[in-house]
């Protein structure tokens, strides 16, 4: 169509349906008019007279509407064949997808308040176990995003649930942390290590929440098994390593004078790791991480950062084990 007449091929516009009225009661209407109403000659319901070019003549509008039913009908046949070869082609195709269309899926949950309720929903289905890790950052929560998740975590305990949390060692004198604690009540542990993972939610070994980006305004939420199960056994391992925080904080030991903080410099250090990126890995700032060097520095007797680097090589603290069990 042109011009204003922009609707369907098979529609008569206002113009059209007046002009081919028209056409049937005179007989014959003047080309020129069609103009404005291109749908007429494109329908078929407005053909030249063949003894004279300048006009049209209208066909029976009974001729008119079966020929263009008979259209439709032709399109509809043509789609219910194609929608028999859909069909035969999937039908066998059903059967083995079966298991496939209860597989849960990941979906990504965009904005904090929509991360908050797709975790407060699926905590409080449960009265199962919530493992958690919760890396260093130098964000601190709201005050009110902290005492929904203390009430969140609260009622899981009260349904008989059991909580399990990795933090780095750099929060065991956490007050905020500290104080999480003492307000929950019920089957609840934590522990620490020098470095953990991102940011890990699982809930009854069945769904992880991850973060998806590094401000954490997106997440993942993981139904599939396996990725959840690896998921699982990664926290594990990590659990069996971590030292106990809570109920029982365990002191880690210090050994030949190099405490387990510097123990873990030592390995960051040796693997040719900046001051800023140590501080990072282990969740403090790079003044704290500075002063670590240059206590392990002393003990070691080093007078340089390239001869700190082999004096740990040759201590042997790199390979002395410490679990904190």
């Amino acid at each position: 169509m042109t011009g204003s007449h922009t609707h369907g091929t098979e529609e008569l516009c206002e113009a059209g349906l007046s002009l081919y009225t028209r056409a049937l009661r005179e007989g014959r209407v003047r080309a020129a008019e069609a103009d404005g109403a291109p749908c007429l000659v494109d329908l078929g319901l407005l053909q030249p007279d063949l003894g004279d070019l300048r006009w049209l003549r209208p066909i029976a509008p009974a001729f008119a509407l079966h020929r263009l039913l008979r259209g439709v009908e032709e399109r509809i046949a043509d789609e219910r064949r194609r929608e028999e070869r859909l069909a035969a082609t999937f039908e066998p195709l059903v059967g083995i997808s079966g298991a496939l269309a209860e597989t849960p899926t990941i979906s990504v949950l965009s904005g904090l308040d929509r991360i908050g309720e797709a975790i407060e929903r699926t905590v409080s289905g449960t009265s199962g176990e919530m493992l958690a890790i919760q890396p260093h950052t130098h964000h601190v929560p709201a005050a009110g995003i902290y005492a929904e998740a203390l009430v969140r975590d609260q009622a899981l305990l009260d349904r008989g649930g059991r909580i399990r949390t990795l933090y780095q060692h750099t929060q065991r004198h956490a007050p905020s942390i500290l104080a999480r604690y003492e307000r929950l009540h019920g089957d609840v542990e934590a522990r620490t290590l020098d470095e953990v993972t991102q940011r890990l939610i699982v809930v009854d070994r069945d769904i992880a929440f991850i973060p998806a980006n590094q401000d954490r305004t997106l997440a993942l939420e993981i139904r599939h098994p396996a990725i959840v199960d690896f998921l699982v056994t990664a926290f594990d391992r990590l659990w069996r390593l971590a030292t106990p925080m809570y109920p029982e904080a365990v002191q880690q030991p210090t050994r030949d004078g190099i405490t387990p903080r510097q123990r873990a410099i030592a390995a960051l250090l040796v693997e040719g790791h900046t001051d800023a990126v140590i501080a990072d890995r282990l969740g403090m700032n790079i003044r704290t991480a500075r002063v670590h060097i240059a206590k392990l520095a002393a003990t070691l007797g080093s007078e340089s950062r390239a001869q700190l680097g082999y004096l740990i090589g040759q201590s042997g603290i790199l390979g002395q084990e410490d679990t904190g069990e």
